[in-house]
């Protein structure tokens, strides 16, 4: 399904769940929800790890947001990375809320990887997953959160970095390591030298 397959959904068909800032879940609709400040409030599901897993769960200390964000892979936590280097971000969740729309099937829901706002008050929605991983239903979800994003004013990314490991990228993982060992001099000095 396509973002056109939305095109004629207003608002009101979309809900969105979520935790509010007195740890209460809460499902509203979108027109009800959308000046939410989501990167302030805690994610709307745990991640789980199960045995046999094909992708290694973390959890990644954000400086910008100085609590950890859970990572469902090494993709997903090299894109925190990232978005946590961004000095234009500032603020930043994972698992941020559960979406729900109407279907044939029922209603279905989708949870997004993360949300951001930029310096500039824009938030934004991003699904990680590589383009080989996509299946009918995914493609379902992130059609469905493009319309929702589109609604809402906000912008939708469905990310695929080529994390190439080019010099740049290189030099933002170390850094990141030797920070959280040593000298506390980057990311906002979250991390303090050893005794």
């Amino acid at each position: 399904m396509t973002v056109e397959a939305f095109a004629d959904v207003g608002h009101g068909v979309f809900e969105v769940e979520y935790i509010d800032a007195d740890r209460v879940r809460r499902r509203e609709p979108l027109s009800a929800v959308w000046t939410e400040r989501f990167e302030t409030l805690p994610p709307v599901r745990k991640v789980r790890t199960y045995g046999g897993q094909r992708s290694v769960t973390r959890d990644y200390w954000s400086t910008t947001m100085r609590r950890a964000l859970a990572c469902e892979s090494r993709l997903e936590r090299d894109h925190a990375m990232l978005m946590d280097f961004n000095p234009q971000v500032t603020g930043l969740v994972s698992q941020p809320f559960r979406l729900f729309w109407p279907t044939r099937r029922g209603r279905l829901g989708h949870v997004p990887d993360f949300f951001f706002r930029l310096a500039d008050g824009t938030g934004t929605v991003v699904d990680v997953r590589l383009d080989n991983r996509i299946e009918l239903d995914d493609a379902e979800a992130f059609a469905a959160a493009e319309r929702v994003c589109e609604l809402a004013g906000w912008t939708f990314r469905r990310r695929f970095l080529w994390l190439d490991r080019s010099l740049s990228y290189a030099w933002r993982i170390w850094l990141s390591g030797w920070c959280r060992m040593s000298c506390g001099c980057c990311s906002g000095g979250w991390f303090r030298p050893r005794k």
